[in-house]
Order: C-alpha cells, then structure tokens, then sequence
C-alpha cells in the first residue's frame, strides 16, 4: 500500500469519526433538560425553590432532617417517591396489591374488586374521588391535587393566592407540631396497650417489642426494672 492509499484511509476514517461525534452531539442536543428543584444551583434546596413544588414544600418540614431550612442531597426524596408511583400501578408495595385487586386488568379496582381486601373496600369511597364507582390513576391524581390545593390554601394566611416564606415557615411549624402530637398520641397509645397492669410503668415482661427488650437495661436509668414514660422519651433517638 503506497503512501497516497494509506492518506486517503487516514482521512476516511477521520471523516467518519467526526460524523459519528455529530451525530452523537446532536442527538444529545435534543434530549429535554430535566428541570431541577435547585434553581440557583447551590447544591441545596431552600424553603423558596420548595415553594414552586407543592407536593415538596408539604413534605419540607418532615425531609429537613437538621432543621438548617435547606434539603441536602442526602435530605431529598427520591424520584420514585416523588412521583408517586408506589400507590396505583406504580412498582412499589401499593401498586402491587392494586394489580392483585383490578381482576379483569382493566386499570380500575371497582367496589366489586375491592371486596377482596377488607381493608381496601373500607377506604373505597374516600378512595373513589371522582366518584365515578371505580378507583384508577385519575382518582390518584385528583386525590393529589385535592390535597395539594388544600395545603395550600390553609399555609396562604393572607389569601392572596401566593406563598411567602413566612407563610411558609408558618405552615411547616404547624405541621411539625400536628406531627408531633400525633407521634405522641401513638406512643401513649402503645404504652398504655403494653402497661397491662396499668400502673404507669413498663417491666421486663411487659415490654414484647424485641428491639425495646434489647435496650431495657439502657433505658432504665434509675435501675429499677422498669421503664417509665420519661426513660422511654429520654431514650428514643433525636430527630436530625
């Protein structure tokens, strides 16, 4: 092969790289931007870019692990959740349970269908938000921006159909504080259920949750054999 030929290969190929760099360029090129949470690209999510996100500004409070008023990338939820995809027809637990209930395949559980889960056929008509005598990816949407638009409503003290970030820090405050009281109510609930001979404290016997018995001997701080409600709180790991 003379010098002329092996130039003549050499650019060829070199042509033919470019295109497929192009080519490949291009394609990239057309490829729709996914929009980002963090609009001014600082690595976090604060209270204000959580505000143009609903679904995300609710959840704030509960995701903002440290109190610093910002997400992490550690803080934020995944997509999967963010979606929504684990209720109906999605891939998780819920999606599941829904495909064993919609018999016919046909998208829809109908109150027919929901018998078979006691459970399930309870909730039907608050599940069942169009009313329309079957629970489908509509009814979930609707459900969402029902509750989305509830929330909203009640953060917009002044009502003038927008969030400020003190509408917004008040909102997530009285969120953290109805979480509270309900994560207290529960506690009280399941001691109370567990004090069998309700004399306000828990012993050795009493106490079947196993990960509780593990720690019983840390959790009774005077070291009486028994764990109050006071030892319980004192010992239950700090929300970060």
């Amino acid at each position: 092969m003379n010098r002329k030929t092996l130039l003549f290969v050499a650019v060829l190929a070199a042509l033919g790289a470019g295109s497929t760099l192009a080519a490949t360029q291009a394609g990239g090129a057309h490829k729709p931007a996914r929009t980002s949470l963090d609009a001014n690209h600082d690595g976090v999510i604060d209270k204000a870019e959580a505000a143009a996100h609903p679904r995300l500004a609710e959840r704030f409070a509960d995701l903002d692990k440290n109190g610093d008023g910002k997400l992490s990338a550690e803080e934020r939820p995944q997509r999967k959740g963010m979606c929504g995809s684990g209720r109906h027809g999605g891939g998780g637990r819920g999606g599941i349970a829904f495909r064993k209930l919609d018999a016919d395949g046909d998208g829809k559980v109908s109150r027919a269908e929901a018998a078979a889960d006691p459970s399930f056929a309870q909730r039907f008509d608050t599940l069942d938000a169009n009313k329309d005598g079957a629970i489908d990816r509509v009814d979930r949407e609707l459900r969402g921006k029902q509750h989305r638009d509830a929330w909203f409503a009640k953060a917009d003290a002044d009502k003038d159909g927008k969030l400020t970030r003190a509408e917004i820090d008040q909102a997530h405050a009285a969120r953290r504080a109805e979480s509270g009281q309900r994560r207290q109510a529960r506690m009280d609930a399941r001691f109370a259920a567990a004090d069998a001979n309700k004399d306000g404290r828990l012993s050795r016997d009493e106490v079947k949750d196993s990960r509780l018995a593990s720690r019983f001997d840390a959790l009774d701080a005077n070291k009486d054999g028994s764990l109050s409600r006071d030892e319980l709180a004192a010992g239950k790991p700090a929300r970060r």
